[in-house]
């Protein structure tokens, strides 16, 4: 299963185990089951001091198996392989059983052992999603943690009978004591927060008890990032209140083209992104939402940020970078079939409809390339774009035009998503020149129709443009004297990370400026 250079790191990893563990595989005649047999022999075989195997596991799904600490009550189990983007999954589950301490907030920690109640999880991932790693690996944490906490991570292939009759058709899907928990990227964090319900208003009243920052950033995408860094460089107090550090990019699969990186991708780019802020004396709050923004009453006053936890955070100067998110194309059916067939991440929820039909709605760059990655998984693609061209680079189209199982359809306007039983079986289209309609029957529909900025709290404060975005001069200056702004939430052109990354960096040395210039409050 493990090719040696993979063994050898996978032995390197597992020196760091500390304390006995056993494997518990309950196996069936499958081909999974005998590569999962393969796998847990090589894991034994490279720690058998400390690692215990067993096959006479009785588990209901087969085949599985369970990571036990040797005495304890710990409930991790792995149903299917977990490989592909799971793999680190597996290896971080080894070494927490083992005793390796995870790279986590003590606080956080504490708050994960003094959950009270019951909790049993099951998660359902597909091996190449790069949303699902995250919730896999705070779930699987949880489980290690709590005795209370039971895990069940399942892959979807594997299991693709249970997958149909429980309707999942986006990943991850995670489940609480049977009820649906919560779809798509969460972090440990977030999970925590949900599960606490008196967590946010202690947070809110840790964070109004905070000192004045001289910069103050909201939202911790590319923009947000470089502002930080760029003040933290000045030697003055920075922090950073984020929804979920690193933004939109999480959900981007492949970066190529930012320049001196030829090739990433976003989870891995947006932890080098918080990786890089931390490696400054800069104040990060994770999990923060902005509700108001309430500007100084005199010129070198504080401008005061409210949260939506109740806490108040205080700068002489803020700079807004919250960034965007994906378009939704608001027609009857959408809300009602999401992830029931309506999707907006192809990468993550794209082989969940292997050999099924699907509709990309959107002909720019982002849909063009879904339609293309799409086509090489599904029966066949129909792409539908409102305006009389597809948007999309040249060599894009050109590729997309070459593939056999792909329709395209211009100058053509979505007017509803169908469903039948709870999940999508249509999409209805107006031919703009004829006025004529068409039903597309398909099993799935991805949305790719751009961006909205998040800056709906901002309204009557800010200035905006008709579009939402934060109106900005040549420094990055909003219409709110201290108050600066970067990135995809402002009326800067070209929604790229490079140009937000500079745009922040920019708004970051505008803000320092404005510092040095401003005279001291009056009652200072």
């Amino acid at each position: 299963m493990l090719d040696d250079q993979l063994k050898t790191q996978l032995g390197a990893y597992l020196e760091r185990v500390t304390q006995p563990f056993e494997l518990v595989a309950s196996l069936d005649d499958s081909e999974t089951a005998r590569d999962m047999r393969s796998l847990l022999e090589t894991i034994q075989s490279l720690r058998s001091d400390k690692i215990t195997l067993r096959f006479d596991g009785t588990d209901a799904r087969k085949p599985s198996f369970s990571v036990q600490r040797t005495g304890a009550s710990t409930q991790l189990r792995f149903a299917g392989l977990p490989l592909g983007h799971e793999f680190t999954s597996l290896v971080l589950a080894l070494l927490w059983t083992g005793g390796h301490p995870p790279k986590v907030e003590q606080d956080l920690i504490d708050q994960i052992k003094a959950l009270d109640g019951d909790y049993q999880f099951e998660v359902f991932m597909g091996l190449d999603c790069h949303n699902c790693p995250d919730v896999v690996q705070a779930l699987s944490l949880m489980a290690v943690l709590n005795p209370r906490v039971q895990t069940v991570v399942i892959e979807g292939n594997a299991f693709h009978k249970e997958v149909t009759e429980r309707e999942i058709m986006a990943v991850p899907m995670v489940f609480l004591n049977g009820e649906v928990f919560g779809a798509g990227r969460m972090s440990l964090e977030e999970i925590v927060a949900k599960l606490d319900t008196g967590a946010a208003a202690r947070e809110g009243a840790k964070l109004s008890a905070k000192d004045p920052y001289e910069v103050l950033i909201v939202g911790g995408g590319p923009a947000g990032a470089a502002a930080a860094v760029y003040a933290a460089r000045k030697g003055i107090r920075t922090g950073v209140a984020a929804e979920r550090f690193g933004g939109q990019v999480n959900d981007t699969l492949g970066i190529e083209n930012y320049i001196s990186i030829v090739e990433t991708d976003g989870p891995k780019f947006a932890a080098n992104l918080e990786a890089h802020v931390r490696a400054y004396e800069v104040d990060i709050m994770n999990l923060q939402r902005a509700d108001k923004l309430v500007p100084a009453t005199e010129p070198g006053g504080l401008v005061q940020v409210q949260l939506a936890n109740g806490g108040v955070l205080k700068g002489k100067t803020v700079i807004l970078s919250t960034g965007a998110r994906w378009r939704n194309v608001n027609v009857p059916g959408e809300a009602e079939y999401r992830n029931k067939g309506v999707a907006y991440c192809p990468h993550c929820d794209g082989p969940l409809f292997k050999g099924k039909r699907v509709s990309v709605i959107g002909g720019g760059n982002s849909g063009v390339e879904a339609a293309i990655d799409l086509a090489g998984i599904v029966s066949h693609v129909t792409l539908v774009e409102f305006a009389d061209q597809l948007k999309a680079d040249a060599v894009l189209v050109r590729k997309l035009l070459s593939l056999p199982n792909v329709t395209v359809h211009t100058n053509a306007q979505t007017t509803e998503i169908t469903g039948a039983e709870g999940k999508v079986n249509g999409l209805r289209y107006k031919d703009r020149a004829t006025g004529a309609e068409h039903l597309v029957a398909l099993e799935g529909v991805f949305v790719q129709i751009g961006l909205v900025p998040n800056t709906e709290w901002l309204k009557g404060t800010v200035e905006l443009s008709k579009h939402g975005e934060i109106i900005v001069d040549a420094r990055g200056q909003t219409s709110v004297p201290g108050v600066f702004a970067a990135g995809d939430a402002t009326t800067t052109p070209y929604k790229q990370i490079v140009i937000a990354a500079g745009e922040g960096a920019k708004a970051a040395l505008s803000a320092f400026d404005h510092l040095i210039r401003s005279p001291a409050p009056a009652h200072a």
